[in-house]
């Protein structure tokens, strides 16, 4: 915006001085060169501006996007609420089978979110070296092989069996 400022700013005063110049006679070619710098400060101007403007419908229509996703999201969430939390009761309840302590639990939790083990350091105030240690802990004491086997421990069941059939892979009879 200031660079178009600056422009018409340009192309204003090569016009004043534009029409000085007619009323004192000045040469052709000085009065056809300073038409052509106002005329193209005036182009200049007028296209980043007509950027500017094209620029700020699009973010609006974006922002408009974003605003549905983000209602959407919140009605998915507080229409599901219950489910979730009773999936998070059931979690608590198996992680507390497996005797885990309260740290490896929050470790837990955070890897079935999909948090690495640096994003779990940062968010529990540890070191990346103890996220380690807990995670590994979490496998050892639960005997899964990893965080894979982890999430597949508490989500596999969650697939429509449907998909729980296309998984298993075409021509199977796995009844799973």
């Amino acid at each position: 915006m200031v660079i178009a400022g600056v422009l018409t700013l340009i192309a204003l005063l090569a016009a004043s001085d534009l029409l000085v110049d007619l009323r004192e006679g000045v040469t052709a070619w000085h009065v056809v060169a300073e038409a052509m710098v106002a005329v193209l400060a005036c182009l200049g101007a007028f296209h980043l501006l007509r950027g500017a403007w094209r620029l700020r419908r699009r973010l609006e229509a974006q922002d408009r996007h974003f605003s549905a996703f983000r209602l959407q999201a919140e009605a998915w969430r507080m229409g599901s609420r219950k489910y979730l939390d009773g999936l998070s009761r059931s979690i608590d309840l198996q992680l507390d089978q497996w005797q885990l302590s309260a740290a490896e639990k929050d470790v837990a939790f955070l890897l079935l979110k999909g948090l690495t083990l640096k994003d779990i350091a940062a968010a529990r105030g540890t070191t990346e070296k103890t996220a380690r240690v807990q995670s590994s802990a979490v496998y050892a004491k639960s005997g899964l092989a990893g965080r894979s086997e982890l999430s597949a421990f508490f989500l596999e069941d969650l697939l429509p069996p449907v998909a729980a059939a296309s998984a298993a892979g075409p021509g199977s009879d796995d009844p799973r």
